[in-house]
């Protein structure tokens, strides 16, 4: 297919605006720091623990589920960027977990660990994007109850000697600040004069 003159390629997709390097962090760092941490966790209760040490258990299976997760979102995003889809198409997800699946796969286990690999990281990742898409409207409802609630929550208390000032209690206090400055002013001129005199 061509397009038109006078219109650039990709100009007619749903994210010519928005190219692949808009918001990679959000979801490519997000879920790799993420399975870091539960790789970690893992790894703290895994059966290895004995054997390899918590530490070294842990921050193994940090490591391999963060290869893992930076591979699949690699994966899933190239896939988009080169369908020139939205970020909701749980295509991307199949293409990306197939892909990143058959290549860890094949290192791990040649190529029948590429097929393995390959249909489970597809499966899995498709499965949690499609919980992850689901869940995305009432994790920001969640998130904004919260932060409505702990402004509530969280008030100085009238003994606290921390004030939140107000503009009037402001001016009063930086007042206050300049006629004690200026005191002090005026006693160390005083002292100096006294030092100063035989």
């Amino acid at each position: 297919m061509s397009t038109p003159a006078g219109e650039a390629a990709g100009a007619g997709t749903p994210e010519a605006a928005a190219p692949f390097s808009a918001d990679w962090k959000e979801r490519i760092l997000v879920p790799v720091a993420a399975a870091g941490v539960v790789g970690a966790g893992f790894g703290l209760l895994s059966r290895h623990r004995a054997r390899l040490g918590a530490l070294r258990a842990a921050a193994t299976y940090a490591a391999n589920l963060s290869i893992v997760a930076g591979c699949y979102g690699g994966a899933r995003e190239l896939a988009r960027d080169a369908r020139a889809t939205t970020t909701d198409d749980l295509m991307n997800s199949v293409v990306g977990g197939l892909a990143s699946g058959a290549v860890l796969g094949r290192i791990q286990g040649g190529h029948f660990g590429a097929v393995k690999y390959a249909v489970t990281l597809a499966v899995a990742g498709t499965a949690m994007d499609y919980a992850a898409m689901k869940l995305s409207p009432q994790w920001c409802d969640w998130k904004e109850h919260l932060s409505a609630s702990m402004k509530e929550w969280f008030t100085v208390p009238d003994w606290s000697p921390i004030q939140v000032l107000d503009e009037e209690a402001l001016a009063k206090k930086r007042e206050r600040e300049e006629m004690v400055f200026g005191q002090r002013e005026r006693l160390r001129a005083l002292s100096k004069l006294n030092e100063e005199e035989p």
